[in-house]
């Protein structure tokens, strides 16, 4: 069995949106060089895989076959702006070979998933995917279509009974939530800045799920200027008890890293620190609860020389089983290219220097705080949905 199968080959650099849009694939190059210049591709049982695009017919399993047809039509012909399913617009601009590029992103996923649940890996990574937003008929968010969605349905299709798929992007994980609103053998669990002041304003406590699948959409909204201590208090104070009570047999991550204090498109303070224990936390979960069973992706994050690489290079070593101690310092082959590249100098550390530290939620909560509000306003929400008590588990 590989311990991790990787996504990566150059052809993921052509999701690409045109110069000046947030979501630069060079984050994705840089962090692919980052990765290797720290060894992390040569371990043993890592196997790095590329992806011809996806099927329509794959695609069709989540997407409504007008909306990829429309995706194909921009993809080779003159596009109006504001056109139909979302495509044409500031945020999905259209761009040449789009269907492929997006398509490549969900085979990608869907790969690694299939692989890690017929037991061919561990675990599975495509740093490359994670577009949450799209929904089924309309691109949304810097995301043409959903590739977790799509890989998930996989999954299910393969016999999979349950999964969990848990979001830390800092914008609400909407496509994913949506398209399995109401599937009772999904848990959508998504902790986001709160939608009252970022895309795509969605995603409040009360989010629960359809008729057939309440308490299945969890949502954890949280205040700007959020830092980690408090947000790790409410990832640990909500994630684990509702994973470990649904059971599922594949634990789906996403790792958009744009919480980070110096991400230009949002308003948290996270560190990377915060969000290294994040991933630790969620793979800990994943042999706890799924047999090992873990599929992640990345996501969001927009501070692309700083922040992305270092955070998905990590998110790689974890799920390698070899993780990447927070002192170690950043390759000088890497820092060389930055400055060659960007001229500008890249991070020296691999983290920023913090302590990870949070107060337990057994010690009680503050109705004073509004992250505890928040965290509370969730537990109630959906705690008792699952036999768990809002109060203490």
């Amino acid at each position: 069995m590989e311990a991790l199968r990787l996504v990566w080959d150059e052809t993921f650099t052509r999701y690409d949106f045109g110069k000046g849009h947030p979501m630069s694939p060079v984050r994705l190059e840089l962090t692919a060089r980052l990765a290797r210049d720290l060894g992390l591709l040569q371990h043993a049982g890592v196997h790095v895989v590329g992806a011809d695009p996806a099927s329509d017919e794959l695609l069709h399993t989540v997407h409504d076959p007008d909306f990829v047809q429309a995706v194909r039509a921009a993809s080779t012909a003159p596009f109006p702006p504001d056109g139909p399913h979302g495509l044409g617009t500031d945020d999905v601009p259209v761009f040449p070979g789009m269907h492929e590029a997006s398509a490549r992103i969900v085979a990608g996923t869907v790969d690694v998933a299939r692989a890690v649940w017929a037991g061919e890996a561990a675990h599975g990574v495509n740093f490359t995917g994670g577009m949450h937003h799209a929904m089924a008929a309309r691109a949304s968010g810097f995301c043409v279509y959903n590739d977790s969605a799509v890989a998930i349905k996989a999954v299910l299709d393969a016999g999979a009974k349950r999964v969990a798929y848990v979001d830390v992007d800092v914008h609400h994980g909407d496509g994913v939530e949506r398209i399995f609103w109401d599937d009772p053998r999904v848990m959508t669990v998504s902790l986001h800045e709160t939608g009252r002041v970022l895309f795509p304003g969605t995603g409040y406590a009360n989010d629960i799920g359809g008729p057939r699948a309440e308490g299945n959409a969890v949502n954890v909204a949280f205040p700007p200027g959020t830092s980690d201590g408090p947000w790790l208090r409410a990832f640990h104070a909500v994630v684990p008890a509702l994973v470990k009570a649904f059971e599922p047999e594949v634990l789906f991550t996403q790792h958009g890293c744009d919480s980070h204090a110096q991400d230009p498109l949002a308003h948290m303070a996270l560190s990377l620190d915060c969000q290294l224990a994040s991933y630790q936390a969620l793979h800990e979960l994943a042999h706890e609860v799924s047999g090992g069973r873990w599929v992640a992706v990345g996501g969001g994050g927009y501070e692309v020389v700083d922040v992305v690489p270092r955070a998905w290079s990590h998110l790689v070593a974890v799920a390698a089983h070899h993780p990447v101690d927070p002192t170690t310092a950043v390759p000088e082959a890497w820092r060389d290219y930055v400055m060659e590249r960007f001229g500008r100098q890249g991070p020296r550390r691999m983290t920023d220097g913090r302590e990870p530290w949070y107060r337990s939620w057994a010690t009680g909560h503050d109705p004073e705080d509004a992250v505890d509000r928040a965290v509370m306003a969730t537990r109630k929400a959906v705690f008792p949905l699952h036999g768990l008590d809002p109060w203490f588990d």
